[in-house]
Formats: C-alpha cells, sequence, structure tokens
C-alpha cells in the first residue's frame, strides 16, 4: 500500500493524501497504489503541497496508517516539550546542553 503524504504550504502541517484533496488526518488518507508518485509529482508542481513523498502503508480496523515507526511518529504531528530548554553547562563557556 502506498500513502502520499507532504507538508502544507501555508501551516507546514503533516497532510495526507484522500484521493481527491489533503487532510490533515492520516485515517483519511488513501491507498494511491501504482499513481502515487504521479500524484506526489502533479501536487508539488500545482504548488499545493510541500515535498510530497510516498511511504509504505498499512490497513488497521480504524483505517490506513503509516507502515514504519518514524511515519506514525510524523502523522502525530509536532510535539511539544516545555520542559527541555537550551542552557549553558557553564554561563562562562560556549558549550551548550540540552
Amino acid at each position: 500500500m502506498k500513502i502520499v503524504t507532504g507538508n502544507d504550504l501555508k501551516t507546514g502541517a503533516v497532510v495526507w493524501w484522500t484521493g481527491v484533496d489533503w487532510s490533515i488526518h492520516v485515517e483519511d488518507a488513501v491507498d494511491a497504489g501504482e499513481q502515487a508518485e504521479d500524484i506526489a509529482t502533479r501536487e508539488e508542481a500545482a504548488r499545493r503541497v510541500n515535498a510530497p513523498y510516498v511511504i509504505e502503508g498499512e490497513k488497521t480496523a480504524e483505517g490506513v496508517r503509516p507502515a514504519h515507526i518514524k511515519d506514525r511518529i510524523r502523522a502525530l504531528g509536532p510535539t511539544v516539550r516545555p520542559d527541555l530548554t537550551l542552557k549553558p553547562a557553564d554561563p562562562t563557556a560556549g558549550n551548550w546542553v540540552i
């Protein structure tokens, strides 16, 4: 199964090809099959989405989902970690730690 994904040009949100348009919900994605590469090329040329590409997908009881864990994590959208801050290990040094 082939799923086409990319990023929205205005918001940068991860978007998924639904067969006719783009959705921010991975559950709306469809199997693009043999046409996946053509869809990605056409949509990028039309400037409807930024850097679309094809990933492997799988069917579940809830619908379609990315097959690989890195793509599943990407499907969750951006994460915010308020507990992570940049601060110098030693304020007088140029070394920075997270």
